[in-house]
């Protein structure tokens, strides 16, 4: 950055125009040129104006060069979820007001909406964005790779997957050497049910996060592969098990309560559909005791704990039907449609009402499911509903159902050469 812009922030700062700094040193002209950075000054010269602003233009610079430090610690601290340093440093750069005048505005602006995204803060994000996206053409390599970077994990987190996986695709890794975005894009990937992509991209993050230390991420990287793979024909599930069980281990010694949680949801999972289900019930039992009551994961646990326990026949018509009653009752006052209807699919199944369950499925559920992008979920029933239309001879909504998979909106896309 020019020393002129340096002297023009803080003559405007002083309320001084123009003529008044330049008095006795140079004319009103020649400071405009030097604000501009349009003509060559001599380091007397800008001395003399330094100090009748009462600075010191080298310090300055200094103060201007630990900006962008402190910048790009804010950048890693917002990357490894270091909650307390990131807050320390937000607050910092907040009583920065050179930062208006740098450089490193824009760098500064798009952190500031990579900050709220890990608050789950999406508007301030999104206007962000759109800001940005305003002036985009005219960005460095850098903050233009950062912009797709941050676009593609908003709009993850909006579930619009196809647009982030295009978006995340379109960053230049010779340009952005940030390899996180491997991250977003096996999420992605993941929640459009496209495996291989998913496993093939969480792979390339953990050796990411790996060189970088990134010990959290790390763990949910590999928790994601390990979720790519359940299905698998050829899958050992006592080995992944055993994996499951280490990153519970890395969880308690990283001090990751949330990421434990989830974890011991997942085991409980993996128990779930190898039909081991004292076992899954055991770990989604423990899942709802390191959860917040009424929150989303204990309420997904609570309902997993009562359809291993209904499948396994481990428990009492009576029992089950009152917990996932219970299981309603909450999601009902959380408003959370997804959960409703899963309960209300839960409680059918137990109480054996087979068509009143495939009715609701086909009607309520599986729209509810579409919207909110949960395509794990979406194919999972679409599957269970075609095989009871095929069972039950019911030709033409068989015909229906089966068209929903096979007509998707469009593929996933296809795998880049690296």
């Amino acid at each position: 950055m020019h020393v002129g812009k340096i002297i023009r922030f803080y003559r405007e700062k002083a309320g001084m125009t123009q003529d008044q700094l330049g008095r006795g040193i140079c004319s009103d002209t020649h400071v405009s040129k030097i604000e501009r950075g349009s003509t060559d000054v001599s380091p007397e010269v800008i001395t003399l104006l330094a100090d009748r602003l009462g600075i010191q233009i080298e310090l300055e610079l200094q103060h201007l060069a630990e900006i962008k430090k402190r910048l790009h610690a804010w950048h890693e601290a917002i990357m490894l979820l270091l909650y307390d340093d990131m807050e320390a440093i937000k607050e910092e750069l907040e009583k920065e007001s050179l930062i208006q005048i740098s450089d490193y505005k824009t760098l500064y602006k798009l952190l500031q909406g990579r900050y709220y995204l890990v608050h789950r803060k999406l508007g301030n994000a999104h206007g962000i964005i759109k800001e940005m996206e305003r002036t985009k053409s005219k960005l460095p390599h850098y903050e233009s790779n950062l912009l797709l970077h941050i676009t593609g994990i908003y709009l993850y987190y909006t579930q619009d997957y196809f647009k982030a996986i295009e978006t995340l695709n379109r960053i230049n890794e010779e340009e952005y050497n940030n390899p996180e975005y491997y991250y977003y894009l096996a999420m992605s990937y993941h929640w459009l049910e496209s495996r291989m992509m998913a496993y093939y991209y969480s792979e390339k993050a953990l050796r990411h996060f790996k060189d970088t230390h990134n010990f959290l991420k790390s763990i949910d990287a590999e928790m994601l592969m390990l979720l790519q793979i359940i299905y698998d024909d050829n899958r050992n599930y006592q080995a992944i098990a055993s994996r499951f069980e280490n990153i519970i281990k890395s969880c308690d010694l990283c001090q990751a309560p949330q990421l434990k949680r989830i974890a011991v949801h997942n085991l409980g999972f993996l128990y779930h559909e190898n039909k081991a289900y004292e076992l899954a019930g055991k770990y989604y039992q423990e899942t709802m005791e390191l959860s917040e009551p009424k929150s989303a994961l204990y309420l997904l646990s609570f309902e997993g704990y009562i359809r291993s326990s209904a499948e396994g026949k481990l428990l009492a018509e009576e029992e089950l039907l009152s917990m996932a009653q219970d299981g309603l009752k909450i999601s009902r006052e959380a408003r959370d449609e997804v959960l409703i209807a899963r309960f209300h699919l839960l409680i059918l199944f137990i109480e054996e009402k087979q068509e009143d369950y495939y009715n609701y499925l086909r009607l309520t559920a599986l729209p509810i499911l579409r919207k909110q992008g949960d395509a794990f979920l979406v194919q999972r029933y679409e599957k269970e509903l075609f095989n009871y239309y095929v069972e039950t001879n019911q030709t033409a909504l068989a015909l229906e159902t089966a068209s929903l998979f096979i007509n998707k909106a469009k593929p996933a896309p296809a795998l880049q050469a690296e």
